[in-house]
């Protein structure tokens, strides 16, 4: 009781203290007799003429929650706690909430009140009570409270004016009805809009809306197909991020792993993407996935490598999906055709990750077969070399290997690879299964045998001499064996090689007694433990260090440590995407011109004292545009410091968190994880006036070495901030078009495309610009109309836009037409410069 009461913000007062003399009681007894006394208390003050004030009850009904978790049965309370509900007190409402939602029972003659009060709380438009509502619906979960509200909840899911936290928390209700009665939740138009939920600002809210779409498409997949772009679009923005870009969804320097993991699932109930931009984007995606699994860990905790583990399995988990779907042309590898190009560098990269991350040997085996078997192609001798120097070193997964390689050497079409990794590990391990007549020695030869005719001279060499060891292992074969040796085609083998073994194994299993033959073939002894096969390889290939970073926690001693922030262009060299496929090159060192470190780094962060005359920030422009279409993201970085912001803006009010961040600075060796500096945070309130075309100016000074330092910065405030999305049928926007017809209410531009003419990245941008996305009102499909209203204290601004891509010439022609002169070309100034 002590600690729920001190976690609903309950004061503990008298008869407080004689609940927790019921918990430290030392028998069942004593217990019992305690509790019974203080179920006196409560049903007389209950009772009692005098009436209860909403602290009382909230008090005793909370004890006789906490009663009932104790494990006793309580059978009053339940109307004192269903009158909680109309109380507007916040601590009030949620333990009333908090009882019903565990002990009041669907079919409770009450249920008719605690709906009611339900609705009442869901139409008060006050988030914090339809939040409460709604995680009483998902808590009880019933089906009557699907009868009830699974219709209501949609509808709160997509309004435009609902704040995120509902949004959230609806989500994740109308989730839990339809696990609970799917054929109570009506699809409809919202199925559509909810959809677009993915592209929304707030990463909650995504992440809310992924696990119903995941749970929804399952079932009705035509109606959430337009999912996959948008997942995909999602996907690539988190994966490209820096940990800087979604502070408040990194963990342990990887951003938003859950969602990533969650995008990734969803695209799992759907085919490979047909249109080929997204699949192209879809590629990146996994690609970036590989390689950031080969970067030197950032932190040496265990969440780290567990969240980048989490989302390299799960991309691979998608590789293999993929490989249901696609026909590989001409034997190619179906997933490898479609998700890792070029192969060859691909599939050595996974080959290491499957070494390097390896859960047990078994894991391994069945991972690097399933990779011979889908890329069979492009997996070098130095990958099944490994595998073989691995099963031979362990002995507890060489029955396992055996057993393994025989059931993959059944499939009709088998890879060389398979049959060469096959053919070894069975002339040394096959009479580990050959107690099973399904794998017994003859059916094993004849299995092997089957796949002769189809190799290259090298393989059928490999498998003449799984043959004579056939003959030491399992002598039952020796006259199937010999005969195979001693034909024509054998004996008098055109190739020199197959010919000379053929002769001397035949020889040898005719002359050499038993004790003979197994000394000369007797198992091969273990590999020396040495550096890997696959590493040795790459070291080769890209020169002396190239494999260096797959070794954890190994740096240059040299190199800078900033904290875990990754280097900005001002101070490392940034290597192009596909210079490096394998993501292997040595990481970056920062600048030598770095200063030294010394102590008190910040001295002064929003100083009220005046501020020198300095100008604009190096960048500050081209980082102050990066947030028109966004909220959150880092301002400005150099070598000691460190701007975030992280804002959210309703109707003409705004709220905007700058937070920061002192970096570290270290010239001389470190260790490979440095702990960032301190934070700062600044919370400013804004309101919106006017329109405005000039964004507000941050200046902040700090002491470094004695000596003052001024930043000036753009605050990203622009106008578009304050839009209020407005969503119209083709008919009404066409005729407030035709409305806003003076010139002066009309700017347009038409500019060349200064980045890929990406749909789903336009889509992101325009709604992440404020509009709303009017689908299906432009007679042409391929051009984007939006609405809204821009809320000012003084006035409301009327805007509509439409943009008009042409994607053979690679312009665009932008067109705002506004209430008022100066926003409708500062909106279209602004507008243009993102595309």
């Amino acid at each position: 009781c002590h600690g729920l009461e001190q976690g609903t913000g309950v004061e503990r007062r008298g008869e407080g203290v004689e609940l927790e003399e019921a918990e430290g009681c030392k028998s069942k007894e004593a217990e019992i007799k305690r509790i019974n006394k203080e179920l006196a208390n409560i049903r007389s003050k209950f009772k009692g003429d005098k009436a209860l004030d909403g602290y009382s009850k909230k008090k005793y009904v909370c004890k006789l929650l906490f009663i009932f978790l104790l494990g006793h049965d309580i059978d009053f309370g339940h109307m004192e706690a269903v009158n909680l509900l109309s109380s507007n007190k916040y601590t009030e409402k949620q333990i009333g909430y908090l009882f019903i939602s565990v002990l009041v029972n669907s079919n409770s003659e009450l249920i008719r009140l605690i709906n009611n009060a339900i609705k009442n709380d869901l139409a008060s438009r006050n988030p914090t009570f339809m939040c409460l509502a709604l995680h009483c619906i998902a808590n009880v979960g019933s089906r009557e409270m699907a009868e009830a509200f699974a219709s209501e909840i949609p509808r709160i899911l997509v309004a435009g004016d609902t704040m995120d936290s509902v949004k959230q928390s609806a989500a994740l209700c109308l989730l839990r009805l339809y696990k609970t009665s799917p054929d109570l939740v009506p699809m409809g138009e919202w199925t559509s809009r909810v959809v677009h939920l993915l592209n929304d600002q707030h990463m909650g809210v995504v992440t809310a809306a992924v696990s119903l779409i995941t749970c929804l498409c399952k079932k009705n997949p035509d109606d959430f197909k337009t999912c996959v772009s948008l997942a995909v679009s999602r996907l690539s923005r988190i994966v490209s991020s820096a940990s800087t870009d979604l502070q408040d969804y990194t963990y342990y320097f990887v951003p938003a792993p859950w969602l990533s993991v969650k995008l990734l699932r969803l695209l799992q109930c759907y085919p490979p993407p047909e249109d080929a931009a997204v699949k192209g984007r879809l590629v990146e995606c996994l690609e970036t996935i590989l390689n950031k699994a080969q970067e030197p860990p950032k932190s040496k905790k265990v969440q780290h490598s567990n969240a980048k583990n989490a989302i390299l399995f799960e991309a691979i988990s998608l590789i293999i999906h993929y490989d249901r779907w696609v026909t590989p042309p001409s034997g190619a590898p179906p997933a490898l055709l479609l998700l890792l190009p070029p192969p060859p560098p691909s599939v050595l990269k996974v080959a290491i990750l499957a070494e390097k991350y390896a859960v047990d040997y078994s894991w391994y085996v069945d991972t690097i077969l399933n990779l011979i078997r889908i890329a069979g192609d492009y997996v070098s001798e130095e990958v099944w070399y490994r595998v073989i120097q691995i099963v031979i070193n362990r002995d507890d997964v060489q029955g396992y290997a055996a057993k393994t390689v025989f059931e993959a050497l059944q499939a009709p079409a088998c890879h060389e690879n398979m049959v060469k990794v096959g053919g070894y590990i069975l002339g040394e391990f096959g009479n580990l299964i050959a107690g099973d007549p399904r794998s017994s020695p003859l059916v094993q030869f004849n299995l092997l045998h089957s796949k002769f005719h189809l190799c290259s001279v090298a393989t059928r060499a490999l498998l003449l001499s799984t043959y004579i060891k056939f003959i030491n292992l399992f002598p039952e074969t020796k006259g199937t064996i010999q005969e195979v040796l001693r034909s024509d085609s054998q004996i008098r083998n055109a190739d020199v090689e197959l010919q000379q073994r053929a002769v001397e194994y035949l020889k040898l299993s005719s002359i050499a007694s038993t004790d003979v033959l197994a000394t000369v073939l007797e198992e091969m002894p273990p590999f020396p433990e040495r550096e890997s096969s696959i590493l040795a390889k790459l070291k080769k290939k890209k020169g002396p260090g190239a494999g260096s970073e797959l070794d954890d926690g190994k740096k240059d001693p040299n190199a800078e440590m900033n904290g875990g922030v990754e280097p900005t262009a001002s101070t490392a060299s940034t290597p192009s995407p596909s210079a490096d496929l394998l993501g292997l090159r040595a990481a970056p060192s920062a600048s030598s011109g770095a200063p030294p470190s010394s102590g008190n780094l910040l001295v002064d962060v929003f100083s009220d004292s005046p501020s020198g005359t300095a100008g604009l920030a190096p960048g500050t422009e081209e980082n102050f545009l990066r947030f028109v279409c966004k909220n959150n993201g880092v301002l400005f970085e150099n070598q000691l410091l460190q701007i975030g912001v992280k804002s959210e803006f309703r109707q003409n009010l705004g709220e905007l968190r700058v937070h920061c961040s002192q970096l570290n600075v270290q010239t001389k060796a470190v260790e490979p994880l440095v702990e960032g500096g301190a934070q700062v945070q600044q919370v400013l309130n804004i309101e919106c006036l006017n329109d405005f075309t000039e964004a507000p100016l941050l200046n902040i000074k700090f002491r470094y070495g004695g000596t003052l330092q001024n930043i000036t910065l753009k605050l990203p405030v622009t106008v578009n901030k304050f839009f209020q999305a407005t969503e119209m049928q083709s008919q009404d926007f066409f005729q407030r078009w035709k409305q806003l017809s003076l010139p002066q209410q009309e700017a347009q531009k038409i500019f060349k495309a200064s980045h890929p003419m990406d749909s789903e990245v336009t889509k992101a941008k325009l709604l992440g610009f404020g509009s709303a996305l009017l689908e299906k009102v432009d007679p042409n499909p391929d051009n984007y109309v939006g609405a809204g209203i821009i809320q000012t204290k003084a006035l409301q601004v009327g805007c509509l836009l439409r943009l008009e891509p042409n994607a053979q010439a690679q312009m665009y022609r932008l067109t705002l037409r506004t209430s008022k002169e100066s926003v409708s070309k500062h909106l279209c100034e602004l507008l243009s410069q993102q595309f």
